[in-house]
């Protein structure tokens, strides 16, 4: 029976890490693929928050050209400021990094204007929160593209192979994945390592897609800390399927991995390789 892990911690680290090995083991990664790749370095999307903020401090580790990028549609003053906050200190403290800010709002709209609008509010809401992140994902790649970089992604394990929490060839459409192996948690207690800004590290984590102030728990039911015990629980299982029905599992467990288990079975078409038909010749 694999063991219950408590929930209560808010930022349980659930492998001990030691946090400078790590840090330099992802910057001579990031440093390894960009130069075996023969591009001048990496564009990051900036968004005020924890996972943009750690990704786009080990890009600027590497010594390569580091180019961030505030892609704001109709996005939180708070928001705005803490990822204008982050990129003046990385341009500070690295003469590699320079930012750039490219307002979407105006193209979001545009978009608007031209696509029919349907009377179901919630699959209107979503498919225009997804829209956002697939403009920003152009974005990425036109910058990219014009100065020979990588997309360099800024998922979390919890988000990237546990819930699917992210867009579909929108901020899962990148070319390296540098903090796809850490959980949440650790990316919090990376960034502390690396000294990134107090109001990054204390923000809710949101995704920044619906125009206000909804964080990821509001959306998911459940916090991150909650997620990564789920998918840890889940992963000790040799079914790897949960029973609900435990005794040992309090209310709230059982809620909390039911959840989990809900948005990775909806999410596996982000997670798995695109399906291709095999013709019989």
């Amino acid at each position: 029976m694999a063991k219950v892990l408590p929930l209560n911690p808010r930022l349980f680290i659930y492998r001990k890490m030691n946090h400078q090995k790590v840090v330099d083991q992802i910057v001579n990664w990031l440093n390894d693929y960009a130069t075996k790749a023969k591009v001048n370095g990496f564009v990051v999307g900036v968004s005020g928050g924890i996972d943009s903020a750690l990704t786009s401090t080990l890009c600027a580790m590497t010594g390569k050209e580091t180019l961030l990028l505030e892609m704001p549609i109709y996005q939180a003053e708070s928001q705005v400021s803490r990822a204008q906050e982050h990129m003046k200190w990385l341009e500070e403290k690295y003469s590699n990094v320079r930012s750039h800010r490219v307002e979407l709002t105006e193209v979001f709209d545009q978009f608007m204007e031209n696509v029919p609008v349907i009377e179901e509010e919630n699959l209107l809401h979503l498919s225009l929160a997804n829209t956002r992140s697939r403009l920003r994902m152009t974005t990425l790649y036109y910058f990219a593209g014009i100065h020979r970089l990588l997309v360099a992604g800024t998922g979390n394990k919890v988000e990237d192979f546990g819930v699917g929490f992210y867009t579909k060839y929108g901020d899962g459409g990148v070319d390296v994945s540098p903090i796809a192996d850490l959980m949440k948690t650790e990316v919090y207690a990376l960034c502390a390592h690396l000294g990134v800004a107090q109001s990054i590290q204390v923000a809710k984590p949101t995704d920044g897609l619906w125009g206000d102030d909804r964080s990821d728990e509001d959306q998911i039911g459940a916090s991150y800390p909650e997620l990564e015990w789920a998918m840890n629980y889940i992963d000790s299982l040799p079914t790897k399927t949960p029973d609900l029905n435990d005794t040992n599992l309090s209310e709230r467990q059982k809620e909390v991995l039911a959840i989990y288990s809900r948005m990775n079975r909806a999410n596996q078409h982000k997670m798995l390789p695109i399906p291709v038909c095999e013709v019989e010749r």
